[in-house]
């Protein structure tokens, strides 16, 4: 699976797990330490592991094993080489501030499509 396919279904994973602020920033240009970040929040640490666990599993179950992986309290990392992704906490992702560092490199934010039409009435 090719990099920004991958990281757009990792950003749509993601959205599958009620995460927020999904960014997917393009690397290739500008670093060989990975071609493409996806960047979201979550609402917990609690909350965080078990959208990681559900990435790693659909992916899982597409082939696409991870290399590494490392959780704290505020962030999770999974790093599936061509794609990193970034699980923060609000005030860890406001700190760590990714998509300011990275503020030269193209950024796609993922928002949640509306699940049905409003009811009149």
């Amino acid at each position: 699976m090719a990099g920004k396919e991958l990281a757009r279904l990792v950003g749509r994973l993601v959205l599958e797990k009620k995460g927020g602020d999904v960014v997917l920033i393009d690397l290739r240009k500008l670093s060989s330490i990975a071609d493409f970040f996806v960047v979201a929040t979550a609402d917990a640490d609690v909350h965080a592991h078990a959208i990681a666990g559900y990435i790693e599993e659909k992916l899982k179950a597409k082939g696409v094993r991870m290399g590494h992986e490392e959780k704290s309290a505020r962030w999770t990392l999974l790093d599936y080489g061509d794609v990193v992704v970034h699980l923060f906490l609000k005030e860890a992702r406001r700190f760590y501030a990714l998509e300011k560092f990275w503020g030269d490199a193209p950024q796609e934010s993922l928002a949640e499509r509306p699940r049905g039409r409003r009811m009149a009435g």
